[in-house]
């Protein structure tokens, strides 16, 4: 298979938002084209888009004028989530472009919200397809985070930044020998790693019961944070470049168009519900798990048959507010988790319980504390289509999961705690492979999709906007590209 390498540059640094070197990391390798499925396409032939630069209008994302109005920029990328946040900021750090977001929504109120916030590496696998962009990943979320400190500011308590380190945990003799398979192979591939007995593992976590044939594969520099701070804390930084007339936000007003050039049939930009967005480089689809049929939708009428089979799979979370009951001290995921992420057909699984419409969602149990106190417990997975709706069965299975794990848990009935009992319902862009897709749309060079991240998007974020930066400035050469809309697959 084809090989596409990146060659990392340096961007200006801005002394407005906290900016990451990159010659730290000068090159990253990522194996043939697309991550994910194919994006199956029949349309016009590949042609790059043209370099532009434009002055563009500004205005308030909260607009409310009735009559439409048209404003140019040199990208536009639809979505709200922490896709493209981070995809707006790199533009906005690394290259002198302008940026228009827009979405029918805001920020954060999608999977990105109501996801755990853990920045782990303890359950991903050395070589798998998408390591080498979680990894990246993940080492540039470290340098933001000594980056907010560098300028004087709390990690914690600007970001809920938390070096807790992470566990995954087994309660077989079977699981404690995958585990320290998995402990050597994280360790070859450069991370801190280290297993943990039973009994060396109580003393991490004295709460946690694995069983004498148990144990823990251990990382202790996995992070996590507050995604809802974390957000906040990016969306201030490029709100900076509006001052500059390079960045502008339309949220609450749907795409419901694209714009062709009648000359050429290239993509010029979108068409909402209240505005009309030209674009002179891009457009970018970073829109979650409605990337599928909103793309389906905008080429409905043109001669591209376009196919991204990304679909909403649901998670539910538990949070108890000031839960006093103990204390976690790093974040913790059971075995499980990883056979039930990879496997959306899973019907024979002893952590799985039916529900109505004959689905069977899967539950595996995850343990944080954040740093308000708050105990979060999750997981489950189900396809439900686009429903958040809560259903109280997947609550109590989560409960009763987690008793399994904490003992203690058993003895406190969850009615218990109704008023300060949260549930937070995310729909992830789940795709059939496990594998982003992450590229131009064939036929049309300067459109790029950048969705299907399941439960990952917050640990892929940035390694992902650094693989769309470098796609639009031109960092890819023109065969490259090329290939990265042809051939349909990535790493």
């Amino acid at each position: 298979m084809a090989s596409v390498t990146l060659h990392i540059q340096s961007p200006p640094l801005n002394n407005d938002v906290v900016s990451l070197p990159r010659n730290h990391f000068p090159i990253v390798t990522f194996k043939t084209t697309f991550f994910g499925s194919s994006l199956t396409a029949n349309g016009k032939p590949l042609s790059l888009p043209k370099t532009f630069r434009t002055q563009p209008v500004i205005t308030s994302s909260s607009s409310s004028s009735s009559s439409s109005s048209t404003h140019t920029f040199d990208v536009v990328i639809i979505g709200a989530g922490i896709i493209w946040l981070t995809i707006a900021r790199q533009f906005l750090i690394g290259s002198d472009l302008s940026v228009a977001v827009v979405d029918k929504d805001v920020p954060c109120s999608g999977a990105t919200g109501a996801g755990q916030g853990y920045l782990w590496m303890v359950h991903q696998e050395p070589e798998s397809d998408t390591w080498d962009l979680t990894m990246r990943s993940y080492k540039l979320w470290q340098m933001f985070a000594e980056k907010v400190r560098a300028q004087g500011l709390d990690p914690l308590q600007e970001l809920g930044w938390k070096r807790t380190g992470s566990l995954l945990v087994g309660r077989t003799a079977k699981e404690a020998a995958t585990l320290k398979k998995k402990v050597k192979r994280l360790s070859e591939a450069g991370l801190r790693a280290k297993y943990l007995t039973s009994d060396a593992l109580r003393l991490k976590e004295p709460e946690l019961e694995v069983g004498k044939d148990g144990g823990a594969a251990f990382l202790p520099d996995d992070c996590q944070l507050d995604a809802q701070r974390a957000v906040a804390f990016i969306q201030k930084a490029n709100r900076h470049f509006s001052i500059k007339g390079r960045y502008a936000e339309f949220f609450h007003d749907p795409v419901t168009g694209l714009l062709r050039s009648d000359s050429s049939s290239e993509v010029e930009g979108v068409r909402t519900f209240k505005n009309t967005l030209y674009s002179k480089k891009a457009v970018i689809v970073a829109a979650g798990c409605w990337s599928g049929s909103l793309a389906h939708d905008l080429f409905r009428e043109s001669d591209i048959l376009l196919n991204v089979p990304v679909k909403p799979r649901k998670g539910h979370l538990v949070v108890l507010e000031n839960f006093s009951s103990f204390r976690l001290d790093h974040g913790l995921m059971e075995m499980g988790y990883v056979d039930h992420l990879h496997d959306a057909l899973d019907r024979k699984s002893s952590h799985s319980v039916k529900v109505e419409e004959g689905q069977t969602p899967s539950v595996s149990m995850t343990a944080t504390m954040d740093t308000m106190g708050n105990l979060v417990l999750g997981s489950s997975r189900q396809f439900t289509g686009y429903s958040t709706k809560v259903d109280e069965s997947i609550i109590n299975h989560i409960w009763k999961r987690a008793g399994e794990f904490f003992p203690k848990l058993k003895e406190l009935p969850l009615e218990d705690f109704t008023l300060d009992r949260k549930v937070r319902i995310g729909l992830r862009p789940y795709m059939p492979d496990g594998k982003p897709v992450i590229g131009p749309v064939p036929g049309l060079m300067n459109v790029i999709i950048a969705t299907g991240h399941e439960g990952g998007g917050l640990s892929m974020a940035l390694g992902t906007a650094e693989m769309v930066a470098d796609m639009v400035l031109g960092n890819l050469g023109i065969v490259d590209l090329a290939a990265f809309a042809l051939q349909g697959r990535c790493c």
